[in-house]
Order: structure tokens, then sequence, then C-alpha cells
């Protein structure tokens, strides 16, 4: 595979790379770090590129194991799934700080899943990526992602619940 051609079908993904990266391994400079090492990665293997259903794919699944594999390199098991991409449209300081907290909430929350539930719940609502899709990155089947999936938001939603009954803190 050319570098041109090789830039034609990598760089549209890099961004969700790099997203993915940081949700697992928190800090901005180890996913930027995590992305090139996958971007390399890639590039080597370019002649055989060809035979994957989907090159996205194939890159996600890279990172995930690449960032999984640094992460027990450092005995660390703190994974983040953070959104901090969201814009609410909303203008007044109150709501948007009622949102805000809501959002580390939320954010709290998915820190304290199991990490096959982190990993869903981040591909799937975060990210968008089909069921498919995640059977390809996440190498486990189609009803273990959806269980992981229910199990994450069942959670999430019963801690927003207790928690909206009690006070954040409580």
């Amino acid at each position: 595979m050319e570098q041109n051609n090789f830039i034609e079908r990598v760089m549209p993904f890099k961004d969700k790379l790099f997203r993915f990266a940081k949700r697992i391994l928190i800090s901005s400079e180890e996913a930027e770090d995590a992305t090139q090492e996958v971007l390399l990665k890639l590039w080597n293997r370019r002649d055989n590129l060809e035979q994957y259903k989907s090159l996205e794919a194939f890159a996600m699944t890279i990172t995930k194991n690449y960032c999984l594999d640094k992460l027990k390199n450092k005995h660390s098991s703190n994974l983040s799934l953070v959104h901090s991409n969201y814009d609410s449209g909303m203008k007044n300081p109150e709501q948007v700080t009622d949102l805000n907290n809501t959002i580390d909430h939320v954010k709290r929350i998915i820190e304290t899943l199991p990490e096959q539930q982190r990993m869903a719940i981040q591909l799937r609502d975060i990210e968008h990526y089909t069921l498919e899709e995640m059977v390809d990155v996440l190498g486990v089947s189609n009803s273990t992602i959806r269980v992981n999936l229910s199990r994450a938001r069942k959670k999430v939603r019963d801690e927003l619940i207790k928690t909206s009954n009690y006070g954040i803190g409580g």
C-alpha cells in the first residue's frame, strides 16, 4: 500500500483511535503516544491491511490491546470513559452547572463498572459503534456485548436514580 492510499484509509478514524485510547489511559499524552504506536503498527502492516473486513475495527482492536497492555504494565486498573465533547446548547449558568455535575457523576459511575462494561458503553453510547463493529473490536460475541451494555446501563440508571433521591453526595 502506498503512503497516499494509507493516509486516505487511516486518517479518517485517527481521532477515534485517540479518543478511545484517552478513555482507557486517561492521560492525553499517553493517548497520543498510543495513537502514534497504533499508526506505526498499521504502517508496518500496510501490505496486509487489505485482508481485514474493517480496517477501522482492526485499528480499534490494536488500540484496545495496546492500551490494556500499557495499563497492565503500570499495574493500574483505572479506566476512564469521559465524554468531554458534549455541548448541551444551554446558556443558563445554573443549568450548565447542573448538567456538568450530572456528567461528572455519570463519569464516576461508569468508572466503577467492570472493564468489559466500560468498554462496551464507551464504544456503543459514546463512539456510536454498531454491534457488529463492537464484535470485531472487543472480540466477544454479540450477545456478550448486549449483556454488558444492558448491565452497564442498568447500573448507571440505578445509581442516578438513587443519587437523585438522596443527593449526589449520598
